[in-house]
């Protein structure tokens, strides 16, 4: 294992600047705030904040009297305010890193700058607290022991059956961010690649006033939102089972097949190929891409 002892953890410098602190603010509630984040606002020099005006009106919701500088850092100005950052660090400046909402370097531009003051040999810590993910997971009634953060949801339908293809035999449970406007498409695709019978929650506007949490199958999701949806949306999805799984490869067999007979063979042959390939019944395989075939012409 590379240890750099340079980016050893060092209390004492944590309380005199020279110090880089990315700290979870609330994802819906005030309340939610935690003292520690209270009082890095009250002593940090600089806050690099993902929206400056979010940040500068929950400052004054919490009554924090906010000293420090207060910047913007967020996708389209990383590249160019991520050195500064580090260089005010290095000076010896205390640098506050915040979100919108959250915790920052999860789906957000902070994780490239802990990067950039690993490199440099700026410490970092981290001011834990509220969390869109772990609220979802823990909302959704679905198996936490193991899961996956997919992060947003892919703009383009073709992109995200690609996604969820990709996915049909993870076992975690799948945690994705979408928009409301994208939802009901979202969904309606999830369960046409991931299994009608798939579980999946969909937490919407969690942990504030109008909070909903739906678990479902993601055909009755997919009913359920498909209309229009407002606020902040998780989308939680169950892992794939030994049953899902075994359909899922009996599913790409099937399609091989039909690709195979597409490019020119014989669709028996093709579906005797793929059967010796993969183990299955050659019967199977070519009942399906008989039907596949005919329900596509």
């Amino acid at each position: 294992m590379d240890i750099n002892i340079s980016q050893k953890t060092c209390p004492e410098t944590w309380h005199n600047g020279n110090v880089i602190i990315c700290a979870a603010t609330p994802i819906g509630n005030d309340e939610d705030a935690t003292r520690r984040l209270v009082t890095e606002m009250q002593n940090a020099d600089v806050i690099a904040a993902e929206d400056t005006r979010r940040f500068l009106n929950l400052a004054t919701r919490l009554g924090v009297e906010v000293s420090g500088r207060v910047l913007s850092y967020y996708e389209h100005n990383e590249a160019q305010r991520g050195p500064y950052l580090i260089e005010l660090a290095l000076e010896g400046k205390r640098i506050l890193q915040v979100s919108d909402a959250g915790m920052p370097s999860v789906s957000d531009p902070g994780y490239r700058l802990v990067v950039r003051a690993r490199e440099a040999g700026v410490p970092v810590t981290i001011a834990p607290g509220p969390s869109a993910v772990l609220t979802a997971l823990a909302a959704s009634g679905l198996a936490t022991d193991r899961f996956s953060f997919e992060g947003f949801v892919p703009r383009k339908e073709q992109e995200l059956r690609d996604v969820c293809q990709g996915l049909r035999k993870d076992p975690r449970t799948l945690i994705f961010f979408d928009s409301p406007r994208r939802l009901p498409d979202t969904l309606r695709v999830m369960a046409e690649e991931l299994g009608e019978e798939r579980l999946g929650a969909v937490c919407r506007e969690l942990t504030k006033t109008h909070e909903q949490v739906v678990r479902a199958s993601l055909s009755e999701l997919a009913v359920e939102f498909s209309g229009e949806v407002l606020g902040e949306i998780v989308i939680v999805v169950s892992g794939a089972t030994k049953e899902s799984v075994s359909q899922a490869n009996s599913d790409e067999a099937i399609r091989d097949a039909l690709n195979l007979h597409e490019r020119g063979l014989r669709l028996k042959d093709a579906a005797e190929f793929v059967a010796e390939k993969t183990g299955m019944k050659k019967n199977m395989i070519y009942q399906g891409a008989l039907a596949l075939k005919e329900s596509t012409h």
